[in-house]
């Protein structure tokens, strides 16, 4: 098995793994400096974490004042809808603890999604202190961690295959090699770290981060659940290098870790 890869009995078990490994960072990031800065995912796996993060025995471990909210993700909906990743990590999480109104900074998706990116991506450069240019990877100036789920088309976050927000362009993403995909996931000083997306599965718009501004995190963490995960699990991680099939294979932090946290039942195809 990968050194970036611990597998969990359990569907519980990952919550709590999960858990400790947000405490953990939290810890080592007010720490350092005073403030952590994370990014959360949207999804059911992700809201087992947060459920937990919310109990005693963890939230009391984080210094819930200096912690910057912020999302990977966000489908176009109204921030009250069960669709809404905001909506989901309110209700999980940050209703529960004593984070500041101000620190939370959701992504709008009731706005005009093209009008949100632009807006959103001026909100994560004002956390990460970079008004202009590429990102940077010092402290203080980076995500401390950036939390995905894995789609069974081998999606994070919201990009998917096939999309420009990946790198596809008017060709789509399968006309890419694998060249092209590592300019988009490093990105240069006018590369944009949000984009809106139109989802065609769900006929549904969408604003993410991209890869450029994940790939500077100092730490990226993969929450995966489930059997129905298995096969595009060992796909994105055993199988060939194709991030013009498999967008989850262009989160690589260049000065960065990334740890895949799974249960047994989405581990069970790994070698």
């Amino acid at each position: 098995m990968r050194d970036d890869v611990e597998v969990l009995a359990s569907v519980d078990a990952l919550a709590d793994a999960a858990a400790r490994r947000f405490v953990a960072a939290a810890g080592a990031a007010i720490g350092a400096r005073g403030e952590f800065i994370v990014a959360l995912a949207g999804g059911s796996t992700p809201r087992s974490t947060y459920d937990r993060l919310a109990e005693p025995q963890y939230s009391s471990s984080v210094d819930w004042p200096r912690v910057q909210v912020l999302w990977g993700d966000e489908r176009c909906v109204n921030p009250e809808s069960p669709k809404s990743n905001y909506a989901m990590a309110r209700e999980a999480l940050l209703d529960h603890v004593r984070v500041r109104k101000e620190n939370v900074h959701r992504i709008h998706g009731e706005d005009d999604p093209a009008a949100e990116a632009i807006a959103y991506e001026q909100v994560v450069r004002g956390v990460l202190k970079t008004p202009a240019g590429a990102p940077r990877r010092a402290n203080g100036a980076r995500i401390d961690l950036v939390l995905l789920g894995l789609g069974e088309d081998g999606h994070t976050a919201s990009l998917f295959p096939a999309s420009t927000v990946a790198g596809g362009g008017e060709r789509g993403l399968n006309a890419l090699g694998n060249g092209a995909h590592r300019a988009v996931a490093s990105g240069g000083d006018d590369a944009r770290w949000v984009e809106a997306v139109f989802a065609r599965a769900t006929a549904m718009w969408r604003v993410t981060l991209t890869p450029v501004v994940i790939n500077a995190a100092a730490e990226v963490v993969f929450i995966v659940s489930g059997d129905a995960k298995a096969a595009i699990v060992r796909r994105v991680l055993d199988g060939p290098r194709v991030p013009h099939e498999l967008p989850a294979q262009l989160i690589a932090p260049a000065a960065g870790r990334v740890r895949w946290l799974l249960d047994a039942a989405a581990a069970a195809a790994l070698s």
